[in-house]
């Protein structure tokens, strides 16, 4: 078993889905880190842009760079290194992010 989880290596980014970007030419990309009682533990990367997202259960705490998440009820919030968010299955996002954002999220878990 591997104890020290690489959030530093590099994911590999591919162009986000043409329908759901809003401005930009965003990538996205994410590698799985491990699976703990049910949930997969991994980084998420995103460059600069802005799409659109439905979202699933999820917890995350943001490594590095700035972005804003803005929900359908009008709710923002401004993210940075160390914000930790969790988000709902369903929510309707849209992501506008400023500095490339890298993230380790925790899904799959029970509600």
């Amino acid at each position: 078993m591997q104890r020290m989880l690489d959030v530093d290596e590099p994911c590999r980014l591919t162009p986000v889905e043409p329908s759901t970007v809003v401005e930009g030419d965003p990538y996205a990309g994410s590698r799985a880190l491990a699976a703990v009682a049910g949930a997969e533990v991994g980084v998420w990367e995103m460059t600069p842009g802005t799409a659109t997202d439905v979202e699933v259960d999820e917890v995350f705490v943001v490594l590095s760079g700035s972005a804003t998440v803005e929900f359908e009820d009008g709710t923002l919030l401004e993210l940075g290194p160390s914000s930790a968010v969790r988000l709902r299955a369903g929510d309707r996002t849209t992501w506008t992010v400023r500095e490339t954002l890298r993230k380790v999220y925790f899904t799959g878990m029970e509600p």
